[in-house]
């Protein structure tokens, strides 16, 4: 009886010492992680039109604007603009409604020591419209990743943090508009890639065009001013952005004059909005005839409207 109880204890103890080392080994082996592949990966749903998204654009079930998640062409009325430069000349920029001058974070991977991104990396953002710090316009922080990295292991800020991965904040600001997949903006100033970047956002996929008509840098996106004028004063009954702005007769050009244009040393596409009197629609045509026009209400919104045409 003494001799099994001891042979039990002998096999217990060798099982013991085998599970400690099989528990030890596994402690010893790297953690394998497998990169999400973006074409077979979940897409972010995005409303660009919602109340909490929108502040002049917001669905409302009259005005016709997209539904939730539907592709958006940004080439049709409301969302694309024949206006004025400050010369007169003829431009056109597209109005991706009412944003802030403090850019969001959008993280950007690399390698320790270099100067290009991570080969096939989708860039990672975690905010979409509708969040309250959402913005078309990004800070780029670049992330730093081992040698070993592979594309798309890490796709999402929770992550970038978890994994102590150092990260730097640039002074580079980019305008890319986050929206529902399938979404077109066919216009662009110069001869930018018109077609949507994909990124991740907590694991799943998302949209965004880019606006590159002009180099911008920086904390903040600096702002340049825009004259506008609307069917109804916005002093009267349903005046203002819900009326729509004046256009000459019988075409969609307006005179809502911009201040500058992509080139200029002071040229924003983040416009600071002031209003002026419809009464004088007929004689303002460039920028010296808006600003000596009978202002009705200066600086009222931040507006993002990259110029894409210069006539």
């Amino acid at each position: 009886m003494k001799k099994m109880n001891m042979a039990a204890i002998l096999f217990a103890a060798l099982a013991l010492a085998s599970c400690k080392k099989d528990e030890e080994e596994q402690m010893m082996d790297p953690v394998v992680e497998t990169p999400l592949n973006p074409a077979t990966s979940a897409h972010q749903s995005v409303d660009r039109f919602s109340i909490d998204a929108g502040t002049l654009m917001i669905r409302d079930g009259v005005n016709g604007l997209p539904a939730v998640n539907v592709a958006v062409n940004f080439d049709m009325a409301p969302f694309i603009t024949k206006g004025l430069g400050p010369g007169g000349e003829d431009v056109e920029y597209y109005n991706f409604d009412v944003m802030s001058t403090n850019p969001a974070p959008i993280y950007v991977l690399f390698k320790s020591g270099s100067a290009t991104p991570v080969a096939g990396q989708l860039n990672i953002v975690d905010v979409i419209p509708g969040d309250n710090s959402y913005n078309d316009f990004w800070n780029v922080v670049m992330v730093t990743v081992p040698d070993s990295y592979v594309a798309n292991t890490v796709t999402s800020v929770t992550e970038i943090f978890s994994k102590g991965y150092a990260t730097t904040n640039s002074d580079i600001i980019v305008n890319c508009p986050i929206v529902p997949s399938g979404s077109t903006a066919t216009k662009r100033f110069g001869s930018s890639d018109t077609g949507l970047t994909q990124g991740w956002y907590n694991d799943k996929v998302v949209h965004y065009f880019n606006f590159a008509e002009a180099p911008i840098m920086g904390s903040d996106v600096p702002l340049s001013p825009i004259y506008v004028t609307f069917n109804i004063n916005p002093d009267m009954a349903g005046g203002g952005p819900p009326s729509g702005f004046v256009t000459e007769v019988g075409t969609d050009q307006t005179h809502n004059v911009l201040a500058s244009l992509p080139g200029d040393s002071d040229y924003s596409p983040l416009w600071s909005v002031s209003v002026y009197d419809n009464n004088d629609f007929a004689t303002v045509s460039s920028l010296s005839s808006a600003s000596s026009s009978t202002i009705m209400a200066m600086d009222v919104m931040t507006v993002n409207c990259p110029v894409v045409a210069v006539n």
